[in-house]
C-alpha cells in the first residue's frame, strides 16, 4: 500500500512527464498544535490539481488559489509560514496558537523525483537534499537515525520504508498483522519455511519468503526502525530468530504465547548466552491487553504495543496481559489507578 507522501511523489512525477509545471510543498516546522506532522507533503499542479495534504485543508485552499491565479511562478524554493497571528490561525483553520512552516519547491526534471522513486522501489531509505538558494538536488542513502532538518541553507527530507516489520510464520494472525502494519506504512516481510503454511498466501504489498527465520533476521541487518514478531508457536523457528533479533538494534521484538510458554522461551534463550538486558527486551505475552480473542483483535493488540514502543510511551502506562490477569486489591484507590493506567 502506498503512503500518502509516496503517492505525492508519484503524481508529481506523472505531471512532470506530461510537461506540466508543479511544486512540492513540505512541512518543515510546527509550533503549538498542527494538523499534519513534519515531513508531510503536498503536490500542486499548475492547473490547481493537488495530491497530499499539509493541513486540515484551508492552507491547501490558499496555495491552490495562488497556483490557479498566478501559475507556478517560483524559480527556486522558498520558506513560508502560516498561522503566526490569531487572525491567520482562525483563517487557515489552525488550532489556537498553531503555526506551520512550509518549504515550497518548484519541480523540474532535474529535481530527481523519478530517480528517488526508483530507489524507493528497491526498499532504500533515501535522504533528499535541496539547496534552498539554487534548487539543486542530491540523493544519498540515509542513516537509520536520520531526521528531517534545515541546516546551512539545505533542506534534507527522508523518504522510504522508515519502519520494517518481519513476521515469523504465515498463519491467519500473521495475515491480519501484515495488513494492519502495511496500512501504517511499514514494509512487511513474512517468513515461513513450511510449504503448507505458504500455499494460498496472497497479500499484495507484503513479501513472503521461505528461508529459515534466523537467516532472514541476520540478512535483514535490523536497525532501530525494525521490528520482529514471532507467531509460529514452534521453538525451532521462533527461538533462533528471536535470539538474533534480541542481539540487534531492533526497536521491538515480540513472541506469541502464554506467560508460561514465554517464561520457558526465556529459559531456552539463556542457553544461547543472551544476557538479562537482552532478554528483558523480549515482549511476551505479546501485545497490550484489550480483551482480544480473534486473530484480527490480537493483531490490533500487537500493533498497539509496537506503536507505543515506537513512540516512546512509558511501559508503566500500558496495561499488559500479565497485569490484567493479576488479582487487583478490592479498594477504590486501586480501581482508580487501574482506570488511569488504561486511559
Amino acid at each position: 500500500m502506498d503512503s500518502i507522501d509516496l503517492d505525492v511523489l508519484k503524481t508529481c512525477d506523472a505531471w512532470l512527464a506530461a510537461g506540466r509545471r508543479c511544486q512540492l510543498v513540505t512541512v518543515i516546522k510546527t509550533w503549538g498544535s498542527s494538523p499534519r506532522p513534519i515531513g508531510a507533503t503536498l503536490g500542486i499542479c499548475d492547473d490547481g490539481a493537488v495530491v497530499g495534504s499539509v493541513s486540515g485543508g484551508c492552507i491547501e485552499d490558499d496555495l491552490i488559489a495562488r497556483a490557479r491565479s498566478k501559475g507556478i511562478e517560483l524559480a527556486r524554493p522558498e520558506i513560508v509560514s502560516y498561522g503566526i497571528s490569531a487572525d491567520e490561525a482562525h483563517r487557515f483553520g489552525l488550532p489556537c496558537g498553531g503555526t506551520i512552516e512550509l518549504a515550497i519547491e518548484p519541480l523540474t526534471p532535474e529535481s530527481r523525483i523519478r530517480e528517488l522513486l526508483a530507489r524507493l522501489h528497491e526498499g532504500e531509505l533515501v535522504e533528499r537534499r535541496v539547496d534552498l538558494a539554487s534548487g539543486a538536488v542530491t540523493l544519498a542513502r540515509a542513516d537509520a537515525g536520520a531526521v528531517q532538518r534545515v541546516e546551512d541553507g539545505v533542506l534534507a527530507t527522508l523518504h522510504g520504508p522508515r519502519w520494517r516489520l518481519f513476521i515469523i510464520g504465515a498463519g491467519p494472525l500473521s495475515r491480519f498483522l501484515a495488513q494492519v502494519a502495511s496500512g501504517m506504512d511499514y514494509r512487511v516481510v513474512v517468513c515461513d519455511p513450511r510449504e503448507e503454511y505458504r500455499s494460498g498466501w496472497n497479500l499484495p504489498g507484503v513479501e513472503l519468503v521461505h528461508m529459515m527465520p534466523d537467516d532472514l533476521v541476520i540478512e535483514a541487518r535490523l536497525d532501530a526502525r525494525s521490528a520482529v514478531v514471532a507467531l509460529t508457536h514452534d521453538p525451532k523457528l521462533d527461538d533462533l530468530a528471536l535470539m538474533e533479533a534480541l542481539r540487534s538494534d531492533a526497536f521491538y521484538v515480540g513472541a506469541i504465547g502464554s506467560r508460561l510458554n514465554n517464561q520457558k522461551r526465556r529459559e531456552r534463550l539463556k542457553l544461547f548466552d543472551l544476557d538479562d538486558a537482552q532478554l528483558a527486551r523480549l515482549h511476551g505475552p505479546i501485545g497490550i491487553y484489550i480483551g482480544s480473542k480473534t486473530p484480527s483483535e490480537i493483531a490490533i493488540s500487537i500493533m498497539a504495543e509496537m506503536t507505543a514502543v515506537k513512540n516512546g510511551v512509558p511501559a508503566a502506562l500500558l496495561v499488559r496481559h500479565a497485569q490484567a490477569a493479576a488479582p487487583q486489591p478490592a479498594t477504590g484507590a486501586a480501581c482508580v489507578a487501574v482506570r488511569s493506567a488504561a486511559a
